[in-house]
């Protein structure tokens, strides 16, 4: 059974916090690295997701 908006507003910050900071955490440290990267780096990194994903890219 899905949980309501109501019941997730209900439950304390305390339990919330962490996985708020995580996120935050997570989404800074990856602008951060995007956008120190070099254009090579991100090329490469983006080819290779594409081939793990069996996606043609070539």
């Amino acid at each position: 059974m899905a949980r309501s908006s109501a019941s997730a507003l209900s439950t304390p910050l305390s339990a919330r916090l962490p996985a708020a900071l995580l996120a935050l955490a997570a989404g800074a440290f990856l602008l951060w690295g995007a956008g120190f990267a070099g254009a090579d780096a991100l090329h490469d990194t983006a080819h290779d997701a594409r081939h793990a994903m069996g996606l043609p890219c070539h």
